[in-house]
């Protein structure tokens, strides 16, 4: 479904997917597992994306083993820079939700049709050293708190809140303890 803005502030849908660009700095971890879950838990309302400010080139083994345990396909996945999504052509996004403290930091792109933005910081499994059990851990803890927000991000009336209270409502998602 895609969010247009009426002129009495209100949310006017269609049918396709609600569309959301989950990013981070590398693109390797936690926006790769958030694109999985808004995929695999949104069950076809929405269309997820990730990327990166920074891609690192390559998605983490330790996300792709998460990600695998949800029935997500990760033979498309790659880390891939958030400047696809600002080019022309690209799929305007409804949403943007950075995970990473760093990319919320950053200048972003300019969206096309200025999509609601939002920041959920999660910690970086990526930086956790260790064993590969200790590591794994990190990232099944990682992936249960995205999948926290995702939920409560799914749970809320889109087709019924204007534009100022989902703005408001996804912000506030960010601010949930972990």
């Amino acid at each position: 479904m895609q969010l247009q803005l009426t002129e009495q502030n209100e949310v006017a849908t269609t049918q396709s997917p609600y569309r959301i660009l989950v990013l981070c700095t590398g693109n390797s971890a936690r926006s790769i597992m958030g694109e999985a879950l808004f995929n695999t838990l949104g069950a076809g309302r929405f269309k997820a994306y990730s990327a990166g400010s920074h891609p690192s080139g390559r998605v983490n083994p330790f996300a792709i083993e998460q990600v695998c345990a949800l029935g997500y396909a990760t033979e498309q996945l790659r880390s891939k820079s958030w400047d696809e999504f600002a080019a022309p052509g690209a799929p305007q996004m409804d949403f943007v939700v950075t995970v990473c403290d760093n990319a919320a930091g950053e200048v972003c792109p300019v969206w096309p049709g200025h999509p609601v933005t939002a920041h959920w910081g999660f910690p970086d499994p990526a930086a956790v050293e260790g064993s590969d059990e200790e590591k794994r851990a990190a990232f099944a803890r990682t992936l249960q708190q995205i999948r926290t927000r995702v939920q409560l991000f799914l749970s809320l009336p889109l087709d019924t809140l204007d534009r100022m209270a989902i703005q408001q409502r996804i912000r506030a998602i960010g601010q949930e303890p972990l």
